[in-house]
């Protein structure tokens, strides 16, 4: 489902990885992973890091390895301990959040129960598909299917609408993949071919294991690839798809179905339990929705029917039996992110309870990591760093005085949310049992679906929570105009409240400010201090600002990831701007939070400038399989974490300054190619 929160990580990279074993927190900077045989002004990142990145390996089960992974894995580490308590627990309430947490590790857990079922859990679903005999009927099934979190054909949702912040719409949008992307099925070169035969061979052999005869199997593998080509070759590009107003389309149901002829919309709406009282429909790319219609016209039923039962086993592969699970990790693993080796169950079993009842798990996880302290001092970063953005916005000079006016009210409209929700999740509704995976793994799906749509008709949640609080993770949301630091991320080296405060402006100072910034980046920028999608600038200031947003592109699509991978600056341009702005107002904080008190003394040989950005670097060190890294680059909104401190620091006067490099350096970009915004 399509949302333009716009978080630190790429999801898929902190929620696929963890480490092999517990790793203890250590506060400040690291010296030791430095290597100061790299001059500062020639390559920072190596000059932080480079000793680290030469002794760490890769755990075997991983595709990446980095500070933000040593911090989930002490998370998890303290998740587990409260799961398996949980667990063990059988006296607890049956409505407690501790036996409803309990009760789904322990039934996920049970890996024998799980061998003994194979895809028996999945009988009643695959015969709802086998029974579609009608265009009706297919698209009630996918109603159903949405409910469960099987995103056949396309995505669809509850969000707050884009261009009336106050009340939530049902969108409808692309999707409807089994690669990553729709460029996975457009590049026409050696390697997009390969890894498509791949794929379909994937998919032929998942087929083979729900009993199909491998011919037939293969057979359907090559309908369901030319099936997806289809619709991807409908979808919009993943830059398209950053202009706001280019996927804002509110239409009425009546609408949806003359503009999309052939698929049954009343039905789907129906089935997937949207009230009738909700005439308007936020639909994210018409021209897609239109294709979806021919194809419901022109492909037989047959071929629909393959096609979801592919998307069925896919979304529920990895909770299956051990043959589904280590197809599934073959390729989703190891071909496509190039990890070695699957993760311990007891992991994935976690993070599954994570995205089940991730409120459950970290309610019960603040009352172990998190103090008070750690809150209140976090929130005193934030406040210094408004503070600080505020005074780079009035003192900036390509801003005219009326549009700096209505950036300044944004500004002061963020809605801060640290550590933890003040209202927690109701989870009363959800049945969990010791039973079955699989059927606990669906009912939250569908609670979870359910629970979203009874926001339709009612005013927006503007505390609700986007994130667990013990995500290592932080977001901005445009639509809402709220920053959120989940406690997870409140942890060394990003935040240590025993460490001095230049390591921790540099660290999650820059975090804070990362987000703060992504309220006034490319796509930020176009929303204003409610949340509403609306032109709040001079036509004079929007020039000017988009002339800066050039050069920043220019600047990305010079680098490198590999002798052969290019980084698009387009798709990267909006989490460039906020890590170049917000690393520029947490310096600007920091030195701020000095005035009337000494100049702190060096510490291990640094000044207090040298350990802000040297924690800035430390905590984006990272190693990265080269096939994750190629995944990456053509998806993830995000640099890679190289030039994630490459980039922004080469336009820093203020890190030049603090480690003297010299014009020419590799350190100091040339004035007029370095973007003034922030």
């Amino acid at each position: 489902m399509m949302t333009l929160r716009l978080g630190l990580f790429a999801l898929p990279l902190l929620l696929a990885i963890t480490a092999a074993a517990a790793i203890a927190a250590a506060p400040g900077l690291h010296p030791e992973h430095m290597d100061r045989s790299v001059s500062p002004c020639d390559d920072f990142y190596e000059y932080a890091n480079g000793t680290w990145l030469k002794t760490t390996q890769i755990p075997s089960e991983y595709p990446a390895w980095g500070a933000g992974h040593e911090v989930y894995e002490r998370n998890i580490a303290i998740t587990r301990t409260i799961l398996e308590d949980a667990a063990q627990d059988t006296k607890a309430p049956a409505d407690s959040l501790r036996r409803k947490v309990g009760d789904f590790y322990a039934a996920a857990m049970n890996e024998a129960a799980a061998e003994q079922a194979g895809s028996q859990p999945l009988a009643a679903l695959t015969k709802a598909i086998d029974d579609v005999r009608s265009p009706a009927q297919l698209a009630a099934e996918l109603g159903r299917l949405h409910l469960v979190d099987v995103s056949a054909a396309f995505s669809a949702g509850v969000v707050v609408d884009d261009k009336a912040s106050d009340k939530y719409l049902f969108q409808v949008e692309q999707g409807g993949l089994g690669l990553p992307d729709r460029d996975y099925y457009t590049k026409q070169d050696d390697d997009s071919k390969k890894l498509r035969a791949q794929y379909q061979a994937h998919v032929a052999h998942m087929l083979t294991l729900m009993g199909e005869g491998q011919a037939a199997a293969a057979q359907h593998a090559a309908t369901i690839l030319a099936f997806e080509t289809r619709l991807a070759q409908a979808s919009m590009t993943l830059v398209e798809r950053r202009n706001p107003e280019r996927v804002y389309h509110k239409l009425t149901r009546s609408q949806l179905i003359a503009d999309a002829p052939g698929f049954d919309w009343a039905a789907y709406l129906d089935a997937a339990q949207v009230p009738a009282s909700e005439r308007d429909l936020l639909v994210r790319q018409p021209g897609f929705c239109k294709e979806l219609g021919a194809m419901t016209r022109d492909v037989s039923l047959a071929d629909w029917r393959t096609y979801l039962r592919w998307h069925l086993i896919h979304a529920t592969a990895a909770k299956l039996s051990s043959p589904f699970v280590n197809e599934n990790f073959a390729f989703y693993g190891k071909t496509l992110r190039g990890t070695p080796e699957l993760a311990p169950r007891w992991k994935r079993v976690s993070a599954a309870v994570d995205a089940a009842m991730g409120e459950a798990v970290g309610q019960l996880y603040v009352q172990q990591a998190f103090s008070p302290r750690a809150k209140e001092r976090a929130l005193e970063l934030v406040q210094n760093l408004r503070l600080a953005l505020g005074d780079r916005i009035r003192k900036l000079d390509w801003m005219t005085d009326a549009t700096k006016e209505q950036a300044l009210k944004k500004l002061d409209n963020f809605i801060v949310k640290v550590g933890y929700p003040d209202r927690w999740r109701d989870y009363g509704r959800l049945l969990v049992t010791r039973d079955s995976y699989i059927a606990n793994f669906l009912a939250a799906n569908r609670f979870e679906s359910e629970r979203r749509l009874a926001k339709l008709g009612k005013p927006v949640d503007r505390a609700e929570w986007q994130m667990n609080p013990h995500e290592v993770n932080a977001y901005y949301d445009p639509t809402t105009n709220e920053i959120c630091f989940p406690a997870g991320i409140l942890q060394p080296p990003f935040f240590d409240a025993e460490a001095d405060d230049a390591v921790n402006y540099g660290g999650i100072g820059a975090i804070i400010g990362h987000e703060m910034t992504h309220g006034f980046d490319d796509q930020g920028s176009q929303y204003d201090a409610r949340g509403n999608l609306r032109n709040w600038w001079t036509d004079e200031d929007r020039r000017a600002y988009e002339a800066r947003q050039t050069i920043v592109v220019e600047q990305y699509d010079a680098y490198k990831a590999l002798p052969d991978l290019t980084l698009n600056g387009k798709l990267t341009l909006g989490e460039n701007i906020a890590d170049f702005g917000g690393l520029k107002v947490a310096f600007a904080a920091y030195q701020r939070s000095l005035q009337d008190r000494p100049q702190p003394a060096p510490i291990d040989g640094f000044t207090a400038e040298q350990r802000f950005f040297l924690s800035y670097a430390q905590v984006w060190r990272t190693l990265m399989r080269p096939e994750m890294l190629r995944m990456l680059v053509s998806t993830d909104p995000h640099s890679p974490p190289r030039f994630r401190v490459l980039g922004p620091l080469s336009n820093l006067p203020e890190m030049q300054q603090a480690f003297a490099c010299a014009v020419g350096t590799p350190m100091v970009r040339p004035a007029e190619k370095r973007p003034t915004i922030w």
